[in-house]
């Protein structure tokens, strides 16, 4: 399974479509540098970021029509383009906490190129932004958040141990978290193999001090064994294992829908696994979550 990359090069940052963003963009055509662009992604965020002009747009259908134009010649002059959610409360509280004036488009840069935050950037490939893709900036923003708060929790207990911030649990400096790192991409891979071809969603948490982990998937997994999920998904679960794993935190983790594929003459039943950890080890159990009630999942240890 693959996973992003969230380490950024040098980039030019931009909200929303205005004229001289798209300019600037074509004017660095052969620099070889990243387009990083903030998206509002909702009308009412819309209508709380007017009064530091974003954007010219009259309304938020026309500047989301205006941001496509912005990002397919991003994609033109500068190939690579990655996008965040410019959530307009994160901003304020930015431009209080360091004493800058959000209606200023320097302000906005600073904001964007925030390295605390890049673990909230998404690769743009040309995707319709009415579609998955501002709901996935949503996700991408809160799952950066969730990283964050487990590179802080390990930092603080494991002694310094994630170089790099989080989202580098994988490239940690302590083998510790290295390890809990590999460990928990393998417990999702056994899930994911013992549950056999379906459509399924994946919810685990993990009971942290100052607050709850939680990480969120859903999974398509072809009868050729293929599975496809969005990557920030899987960057997530693995690093909210990892932090259980390497703090000895106990969690739960469910993974329901429907089982079957075309090769089964298109049958499919509903199914939920459940699992969970005291904190050394995950082992089958059952499990109300939500609305989800789950059966003891298979072991784990009788996948390969």
């Amino acid at each position: 399974m693959s996973r992003n990359s969230h380490t950024p090069r040098t980039f030019r940052c931009t909200v929303g479509a205005q004229g001289r963003d798209r300019t600037q963009a074509q004017s660095r055509r052969r620099g070889g540098q990243d387009f990083v662009a903030g998206i509002l992604t909702s009308q009412a965020d819309f209508e709380r970021a007017r009064p530091w002009g974003l954007t010219g747009a009259a309304d938020f259908d026309g500047y989301l029509l205006d941001t496509a134009v912005l990002l397919r010649e991003a994609r033109q002059a500068f190939g690579r383009v990655r996008a965040r959610m410019f959530h307009p409360g994160d901003y304020a509280d930015f431009c209080l906490l360091h004493r800058l004036d959000p209606a200023d488009p320097a302000a906005r840069d600073r904001y964007l190129r925030n390295p605390s935050l890049r673990a909230q950037l998404l690769p743009y490939q040309g995707e319709e932004l009415t579609g998955d893709f501002l709901p996935r900036l949503v996700r991408a923003r809160d799952n950066g958040l969730t990283l964050r708060h487990i590179g802080l929790l390990l930092d603080r207990n494991l002694s310094g141990t994630v170089a790099g911030g989080p989202g580098n649990e994988q490239e940690s400096a302590d083998p510790r978290v290295r390890s809990a790192f590999r460990q928990g991409g393998e417990l999702f891979r056994r899930m994911l193999v013992g549950a056999g071809c379906g459509a399924y969603e994946f919810r685990c948490v993990v009971e942290a001090p100052e607050g709850r982990l939680t990480a969120d998937a859903r999974i398509l997994h072809w009868e050729d064994g293929a599975v496809r999920l969005n990557d920030e998904d899987l960057e997530l679960v693995c690093a909210v294992f990892c932090a259980g794993l390497a703090l000895e935190l106990p969690g739960v983790a469910v993974l329901h829908g429907s089982q079957g594929g075309a090769a089964g003459c298109g049958e499919y039943r509903q199914v939920a696994w459940a699992w969970q950890s005291t904190g050394f080890g995950w082992a089958p159990a059952s499990l109300n979550l939500g609305e989800i009630t789950a059966r003891p999942g298979f072991s784990l240890g009788s996948v390969c």
